[in-house]
């Protein structure tokens, strides 16, 4: 699927489709969706056409389906599982005379898209004139609700705009199950397209309300969705209903005089579950319908503006410099508190629920890039999601099994919990996932110091997950603790030994399980936890190999990794980019390229085991031999930039991670947004050029802007109180909004913030020399500035 690069006005608090553009149109599907964590609707339009990917989804809703091996090994997962489409709420088809409203045909007069950002709805006005030269303006609004988590809603009118007399209209407002989605390319981020998964089990119909229930055919998870209807009408109209099937249709058929108009608000309401009836799972979603219509549009939109609002004084980056990206940096922070406010114990897919990419697997993405800007603007959604986890513990520990490891090995990709990866190397060998869990559960605990969570949940996972790691690896007399046959984050490098991102990730992982054991020693006893196995852990910890090549001055990503073949970037076509799709593993694997930040994602999240001049060195070493084939990887190499001098460079890659979906970088956009991209908006602003760090629990900043922008400020959210942090070429301001004096460090000095300003002098940047990339993948420029 050919997918073009969207454009959009520029707005600091609203995203605006002017016109109709076909080759973006899945693009647009895929930002102006709306979710709420558990209900996902793309951006398509009600009237069901023009459509790339109609995508309605469940978080946590998938079908089953086996994995094919050309030859089978021992412990490779037998089964996938890939998000389904369910049933589609959305649809309000209009009919006018004789003529059904589609953009495609007849005459788009006027038409835009609007997503509010702080609104939280999708407004639409197109006014169009049919084949037949009768024009009509269409006007809706679209709500996900934040407040209500089953709760969608849609506000469709139809003015008259013409002079020629009485206008004969239908509206046909439907659920429609198994709807027929396009099959993809063969570009392994893509997705399985599952031909009608659902089943269907009861279909009732009854004054404007229908509710349809279906079942998957494998997985055995059930599903309903219902709506009912408000409609203000002119004084002549019919109605109908009907249900059976896959589809229920509420009929409004209705004369509009001149200078008239039809309103119709449609209510959706969605539920799913493993174990509940069909008659329990109807009545769940009747009865969640009943309340949104007795609350009523107007309320339902003022829940939702009161709830953002309240997230965007916690959540806001205010960027003075660039207004393109003041408003991606915003765009990005929405997406992501959608897709983590109301997850309540589900996963956050790599895709949030914007489309169907990666079948909507979650991946340590959500642990590594999206749980540290939602432990610093919205907590409460970091709990929901370790907690999922650690839901999913006894899975993990079965699979620890098969492996013949300890503790709990939690899966590369999945949806439920069970490993679902197919590809060994890129999948179960990425072990690191585990540390990058203890990772958020140690950076959630150190924020909140909640303390029922750490007794109920986080203890147990950072035990769980050390023990996996004492089992993975081995004391050697020379080298110390080794930890072989593993992957890191780069998937270019596959299946090493003494990957120094896992390594030190695991180094952290054990230190802090001996400090939960201390905390919790009742959680400690139930795990059978002795003393002697926390000496194992802290002596692995101490003596973890850490390989350094001392000819060159570098750390080596993994064993010997400085010692392979040169890349020969020279001779590589650009077109040839992601090298994944072009080249066989075989002759990545062994050569000295880098998919996505991996040691220089170390330098950022164990930046305490590195002195600046390391860090230096190794960001230098490494951004030679970087692709960027993964939108993971632009905003840690921004992080690390600014950190090590790099100010401008820092720049453009906080731009192109802010920036990836908006102009469909990456090509792929359309199968989804990149939550962990857009994530990196916030992270570059607040650990980039605001220089968070959060090591041994310690709140530190080290702030310095890049030359084009002249004022940053930022909140950051830590032990109950709000901290706003305001950064000018010179100077950064630090003050406390709520909550007692709070100890930080700025640029290693150690300060105390209260509720007045405090102003503190920003040194300049160490001196460094200019960087390189590989030639064709220098940082991507925008269309803008």
């Amino acid at each position: 699927m050919t997918e073009g690069r969207a454009t959009f006005p520029i707005e600091p608090w609203s995203l605006t489709e002017v016109g109709l553009d076909h080759a973006s149109l899945g693009v647009h599907e895929s930002v102006f969706a709306l979710t709420n964590g558990h209900i996902g609707m793309r951006g398509s339009f009600e009237e069901g056409e023009p459509v790339v990917i109609p995508g309605t989804y469940l978080n946590g809703f998938f079908e089953e389906r086996p994995l094919p091996y050309a030859e089978a090994g021992y412990g490779f997962p037998e089964q996938g599982q890939t998000m389904v489409n369910v049933t589609d709420g959305k649809l309000i088809r209009l009919l006018v005379k004789d003529s059904p409203l589609d953009l495609d045909y007849g005459e788009i007069i006027d038409h835009t898209r609007t997503l509010d950002l702080r609104a939280g709805v999708l407004r639409r006005s197109t006014e169009w004139r049919s084949p037949g030269g009768r024009t009509v303006r269409v006007t809706s609004t679209r709500l996900v609700s934040l407040a209500r988590r089953s709760i969608a809603a849609i506000e469709y009118k139809v003015e008259l705009t013409d002079d020629l007399g009485d206008l004969y209209v239908a509206l046909q407002s439907d659920l429609l199950a198994n709807e027929v989605v396009p099959s993809e390319d063969d570009d392994p981020r893509a997705t399985a397209v599952l031909a009608k998964p659902l089943q269907s089990e009861l279909a009732v119909g009854r004054g404007r309300r229908a509710v349809l229930v279906h079942q998957t055919k494998r997985s055995h998870l059930r599903m309903a969705a219902g709506m009912d209807h408000v409609i203000e009408i002119p004084d002549t109209s019919t109605e109908d209903i009907e249900a059976n099937g896959d589809l229920a249709r509420y009929t409004l058929a209705a004369r509009i005089p001149p200078g008239g108009s039809l309103k119709l608000v449609k209510f959706l309401a969605y539920g799913w579950s493993s174990r509940r009836s069909s008659p329990a799972l109807r009545d769940q979603v009747e009865a969640a319908l009943a309340t949104a219509k007795l609350a009523g549009w107007d309320r339902l939109v003022r829940e939702q503006r009161e709830l953002l609002d309240q997230h965007w004084d916690e959540a806001d980056v205010e960027i003075e410099g660039d207004e393109e990206l003041q408003q991606a940096v915003r765009v990005g922070m929405f997406h992501v508190l959608q897709a983590g406010l109301r997850g309540e114990r589900q996963p956050i897919p790599a895709k949030g629920l914007t489309g169907p990419g990666y079948d909507g697997h979650t991946f340590w993405d959500t642990e590594a890039y999206v749980l540290p800007v939602l432990t610093y603007t919205a907590p409460h959604a970091v709990r929901d999601a370790l907690r999922w986890r650690h839901s999913t513990l006894d899975m993990a520990r079965d699979r620890a099994r098969v492996l013949g490891r300890r503790g709990a090995a939690f899966p590369w990709r999945t949806i439920r919990g069970e490993e679902t990866s197919g590809y060994w190397p890129a999948g179960t060998a990425a072990f690191h996932i585990n540390a990058d869990i203890a990772d958020a559960v140690v950076r959630y605990w150190n924020a909140t110091l909640d303390e029922d969570f750490d007794r109920d949940f986080g203890a147990e996972l950072l035990i769980e997950t050390a023990r996996l790691w004492a089992s993975l690896g081995h004391f050697d007399a020379e080298h110390g603790f080794r930890i072989d046959g593993v992957t890191g984050p780069d998937e270019y490098t596959a299946v090493v030994d003494n990957n120094v991102y896992t390594n030190l990730m695991a180094q952290r992982n054990l230190r802090e399980a001996a400090e939960a054991v201390k905390r919790q020693p009742d959680v400690a006893g139930r795990l059978d936890v002795d003393p002697d196995e926390v000496e194992v852990w802290l002596r692995a910890a101490s003596l973890m190999a850490v390989p350094y090549d001392t000819q060159r001055g570098v750390h080596m990503q993994s064993d010997a990794f400085t010692h392979h073949e040169e890349w020969d970037f020279a001779n590589t076509p650009k077109e040839n980019y992601p090298l994944l799709l072009h080249y066989p593993y075989f002759e990545i694997y062994r050569k000295q390229v880098v998919k996505q930040a991996d040691l220089v994602m170390a330098l950022h999240l164990r930046g305490d085991a590195f002195t600046l001049e390391e860090k230096i060195a190794n960001f230098a070493y490494y951004e030679a031999r970087t692709t960027r084939d993964s939108s993971l990887s632009a905003s840690q190499q921004a992080v690390v930039a600014a950190e090590t001098g790099h100010l401008q460079l820092a720049y453009d890659y906080w731009a192109e991670a802010a920036l990836t979906d908006l102009q469909n970088l990456h090509h792929n956009s359309g199968h989804g947004l990149h939550i962990a991209s857009l994530a990196g908006g916030w992270t570059v602003a607040v650990a980039g050029f605001g220089g968070l760090r959060d090591h041994n629990g310690e709140l530190t900043f080290g702030p310095r802007l890049p030359e084009r922008i002249t004022r940053m400020r930022f909140r950051v959210v830590y032990r109950g109180r709000k901290l706003t942090v305001t950064v000018t070429p010179r100077q950064a301001t630090y003050r406390l909004e709520d909550g007692e004096p709070l100890d930080i460090r700025h640029h290693g000095r150690q300060v105390t913030v209260d509720h007045s300003d405090l102003v503190l002098d920003i040194p300049p940047p160490p001196h460094v020399e200019p960087v390189c990339q590989p030639v064709g993948c220098e940082p991507r420029r925008r269309a803008r500035g």
